[in-house]
């Protein structure tokens, strides 16, 4: 059984990060320390999404139902949407699911040329899913929440360079967040499912090459594609031993055809581009709540919410303690006073608890010395301040 120390929701009401109630079902109320580790994940997957050439989109929250019949979603998958009931003026809508639909209408409104491809669009998309009220777990399963999205347009001899590219980005993204343990799985086409057995066919072999090709091996998962693809899974392997997935890209010939999606090649005719799914995360919720159960909730210093508590031993020292957070501040540390009227060990012990990377320890001789006691999970030291501030720039800098 999962101890308190590493089961997010705990985590989460120790922490005060966030909490659910009936009122939302499936949904997060963010408090501020959880709202900022969910930014700071956020800015992350937007670093890697730039450094990766994407460039963000945002699409509507609430689709017709002609998008969704034409995704096959409304045939497929309609028991997991909410869907909103239309009039005679109006036909039926549903809140989307996914976000690719809306992308293959940004490229639909034109033709580019075969020069721009590959087209590479990401949105950090709010979803929404009507799951069951009984699978329904903290962060780890929600009815709202938000996909790292990809979706790359290429044409087909360009599937193995994408590919190997996305595989080879994982390794450095996933060891930032405390990872290194990562493995592969493919899978293949479902029972139910759109296109062709000759679609698939292709598909399927296209993406496994490629996978072969960025240096995969990956073990066979048989009928647990996407209804239009299939997909290569990663799995991470946390502290206590479990497997999680989470980055996933999936190889789709189906929905650029149905969307009317095309290129133009270098002879000048109209061609149909494939499409390629990603997702470094998956959900950034479940993401967040296995990192929290991962490290349990002591997550490495440039994802804390607070990287720096500076504490005064006395008052006399509180203006002093306010110059340090002034400049901690403007090196970009997130960072405050506590300026309680408690003793030393117990603005530590609260650090702590609070799990805080440092505690910038001020009392009379740092005042005189214009120092501060840095401690930190690896001990304590006495620095110049601006040697200190420094030293924790370097830990809480993002390494992606």
């Amino acid at each position: 059984m999962l101890s308190n120390d590493h089961d997010h929701r705990h985590v989460g009401q120790r922490l005060d990060l966030f909490h659910l109630q009936e009122d939302a079902p499936g949904m997060v109320f963010w408090h501020p320390h959880g709202f900022t580790r969910y930014r700071v994940l956020e800015e992350a997957v937007r670093r890697q999404m730039a450094r990766e050439g994407y460039r963000e989109v945002r699409t509507p929250q609430v689709l017709r139902q002609p998008i969704w019949e034409a995704s096959g979603h409304w045939q497929h998958f309609r028991a997991g949407m909410f869907v909103l009931a239309g009039d005679e003026e109006e036909r039926a809508a549903a809140l989307k699911p996914v976000s690719c639909p809306g992308h293959l209408q940004i490229v639909a409104r034109r033709a580019p040329s075969y020069r721009e491809l590959p087209i590479r669009l990401g949105e950090l998309g709010l979803v929404h899913r009507d799951e069951p009220s009984g699978v329904l777990m903290g962060l780890f399963r929600l009815r709202q929440f938000t996909q790292d999205d990809g979706h790359i347009l290429c044409e087909e001899g360009q599937v193995d360079a994408e590919v190997e590219r996305f595989c080879r980005s994982l390794s450095h993204f996933y060891e930032a967040m405390g990872f290194d343990a990562v493995s592969a799985a493919f899978s293949t086409r479902p029972d139910e499912r759109a296109g062709s057995d000759e679609a698939w066919d292709r598909a399927e072999s296209v993406l496994l090459a490629a996978a072969r090709r960025a240096g995969l091996d990956p073990i066979i998962q048989p009928g647990q594609g996407a209804f239009y693809g299939p997909k290569l899974e990663f799995v991470l392997k946390d502290r206590l031993g479990r497997e999680w997935q989470c980055g996933t890209i999936q190889l789709d010939f189906v929905l650029p055809e149905r969307f009317g999606v095309q290129y133009i090649d270098a002879t000048g005719a109209r061609r149909t581009p494939v499409l390629l799914h990603r997702a470094l995360l998956g959900s950034l919720e479940r993401f967040l709540g296995v990192l929290l159960e991962h490290h349990a909730g002591a997550l490495p210093a440039w994802l804390a919410p607070e990287q720096v508590v500076v504490a005064p031993v006395a008052e006399a020292q509180h203006l002093f303690a306010t110059r340090v957070l002034e400049r901690l501040l403007a090196a970009g540390i997130r960072a405050r006073v506590d300026a309680r009227a408690e003793t030393l060990a117990r603005k530590v012990q609260g650090a702590h608890e609070g799990s805080v990377a440092f505690v910038a320890v001020v009392g009379r001789r740092e005042v005189e010395r214009g120092t501060v006691t840095l401690r930190s999970r690896g001990g304590q030291r006495e620095l110049a301040l601006e040697e200190a501030v420094l030293e924790i720039q370097r830990d809480c800098h993002p390494p992606i």
